[in-house]
């Protein structure tokens, strides 16, 4: 502070400091003040004028990013103008991107293009009025040779220094961003107004959709060599020397499948038991999910227990006091070791990210990444009876099309996925009422660890599941199997197409009923089942498994080889040997009812 003093006694304004001449430390104490000061006294027009950008001026706050947002690499004044509006345009509307890369690559794309023209169009691109489609299919043949040659970046630099690679992504990136800008452009009038050559903007290609690799989950001789124990100690200790958390957040990435930056940027106060189950509060920033909560089992929590006492007695050590409430409450479970007096910053993920790269190198086991836990963990979920909603609502996705790609390795039939749609049945006082789906909202400190209720034990009915508990321990029926008229009855999103049949013979049979009061009553009598019906296939439709429950014969396609399956009578017969006795159920029509549906 001392030095920042003594080097502005001589100045007019704080904007005449020479920030070469000062110490390092001295030098962002003026950085900082600099860049409170910009927001004040420039304006918007003067940081266009000026080559870049303050977020602060637009009330934006974007994860990774200072307010200083510098676009001065652009060589041509129109192009540098037209990606400040478009910037400027993109901060300004509600639904703005939450993340850098957005920005980035916008950014990217107007840099490649300026490098591109500078070396290559007449007077290096800066009058806009020349400019030619051609300039355009040229700059377009030019970044598909560097991706498919492997070959330098024009512009972009890697921290070492040496020029970033250009890939097929990158260069769908940069194209495609290219052409979303002269679009606004175009669209907006700012393109007309620069005097930009329409064939130019034009001629930009829409390029579709780029390439797509998706991460697979670990084999599951990775995910024991990840997980074991031995290995587990050696990631600590060879790579974790200051005890900052290394084999506590890959174990909890491994358990709760959150994103890596969700586990790094855990609060202190995490975790806390509701209702008896431990919980994980975290954020979903990338999902604009924030505090939410998941169940995580016993060991994670207990571990998460032991670093919170860690940090806390890392904090008194140096600082000499315990800390305060408020503090806590601002403190980071795996604060960062430098520049953080209040611990309220964590351990950065290049750190991470490097520890585990060099660990799992050690390793042998591959190619091998923290997101493939994620993965991993939706496989499970999926195989063991989760369905996709389920699993974009557990691991914080944005869409079920995110979802998706983990079917490609579940080995979990989708009957049952649609034996855990549960809702009441005919006998019920609310027939059709959703039981076992877990779409209803809880309470916030209530939020579920899975949606599935899988703990309901059951035994399988006609069309159906009765959970009465002496009948599931194999005790009797006291009412006689008489399920459909029972409230102890459920039906299943596997049953539906049975009902179907079902409620078509009913129809069939009222419709040649000798009158309408016959014809009334047997509607009467068939009413309840036909709102159970209705609310399965809501239940179903709600849940986009309608079509999967409509798509299946039995419970089981593999059932037809069953030996039950293949052990037939005629329904002569059966019909002739069920009129000799007396009905079990006390139903004269059951004969029918049973031939109808052999």
């Amino acid at each position: 502070m001392q030095s920042l003093v003594n080097s502005c006694r001589t100045l007019d304004t704080l904007t005449e400091l020479d920030l070469d001449g000062l110490p390092r430390r001295s030098r962002g104490l003026a950085q900082v003040m600099l860049q409170s000061l910009r927001v004040v006294y420039v304006t918007p027009a003067e940081t266009r004028e000026a080559g870049y950008l303050e977020l602060d001026h637009f009330g934006s706050s974007i994860r990774g990013f200072s307010s200083h947002y510098d676009l001065i690499g652009v060589a041509q004044r129109w192009l540098r103008d037209l990606l400040w509006d478009y910037l400027a345009h993109q901060l300004r509307t509600p639904g703005s991107p939450r993340t850098r890369s957005s920005y980035d690559d916008t950014r990217r794309a107007c840099l490649e293009l300026s490098a591109f023209l500078e070396v290559s169009a007449e007077g290096g691109g800066r009058a806009p009025a020349l400019l030619q489609a051609d300039h355009v299919h040229r700059f377009l043949a030019d970044q598909r040779h560097r991706a498919r040659n492997q070959l330098p970046s024009l512009v972009v630099r890697l921290k070492s220094g040496e020029p970033s690679t250009v890939t097929a992504t990158t260069s769908h990136f940069i194209l495609s961003h290219a052409r979303k800008i002269m679009r606004w452009g175009l669209e907006s009038g700012e393109a007309d107004r620069s005097g930009l050559n329409r064939e130019f903007v034009i001629a930009f290609p829409p390029m579709g959709i780029g390439p797509h690799r998706t991460r697979s989950p670990f084999t599951d001789e990775v995910a024991r060599a990840l997980a074991a124990e031995e290995n587990l100690q050696r990631f600590a200790d060879e790579h974790d020397a200051g005890d900052r958390g290394l084999r506590d957040i890959w174990e909890t990435i491994i358990v709760t499948g959150r994103r890596a930056s969700e586990v790094l940027n855990l609060k202190l106060d995490c975790v806390g038991r509701y209702n008896k189950l431990p919980m994980l509060w975290h954020d979903q920033t990338k999902v604009g999910n924030y505090d939410q909560a998941i169940r995580i089992p016993e060991y994670t929590h207990q571990r998460i227990r032991d670093r919170q006492r860690k940090t806390l007695v890392r904090f008194e050590g140096r600082f000499g006091r315990p800390a305060t409430a408020a503090e806590r409450a601002r403190m980071a479970l795996f604060p960062a070791p430098k520049h953080n007096p209040g611990f309220e910053r964590s351990v950065s993920y290049g750190w991470y990210g490097a520890a585990f790269h060099d660990w799992v190198s050690k390793l042998d086991l591959g190619s091998c990444v923290t997101h493939q836990a994620r993965h991993t963990l939706a496989t499970k979920l999926l195989t063991n009876g989760a369905g996709l909603h389920h699993i974009k609502r557990f691991l914080g996705q944005v869409s079920n099309r995110m979802a998706e790609h983990y079917a490609k390795v579940a080995v979990s039939e989708v009957e049952d996925v649609l034996q855990h749609v549960w809702v009441a049945g005919p006998g019920a006082a609310r027939p059709g009422e959703m039981l076992s789906t877990g779409t209803a909202p809880l309470d916030r400190r209530q939020a579920e660890a899975l949606a599935l209720d899988l703990t309901r034990r059951s035994t399988p009915a006609e069309g159906g599941l009765c959970t009465f508990q002496p009948v599931v321990d194999g005790g009797a029926c006291p009412w006689n199997l008489n399920c459909h008229s029972c409230d102890k009855f459920v039906m299943s999103g596997a049953d539906l197409l049975y009902w179907r049949r079902k409620r078509e013979q009913w129809m069939s049979i009222a419709e040649r009923a000798p009158d309408d009061a016959t014809a009334d009553y047997l509607h009467q009598v068939f009413e309840p089942t036909a709102r159970a019906i209705d609310g399965l296939e809501k239940a179903l439709a709600g849940l986009g498994l309608l079509e999967d429950a409509l798509a299946l014969d039995l419970r089981r396609p593999q059932d037809y080889f069953h030996r039950m399956w293949s052990t037939a009578f005629r329904a002569t017969d059966l019909a002739d040997a069920a009129a000799s006795d007396q009905n079990a159920y006390g139903d004269e029509d059951t004969a029918d009812d049973e031939k109808g549906y052999a």
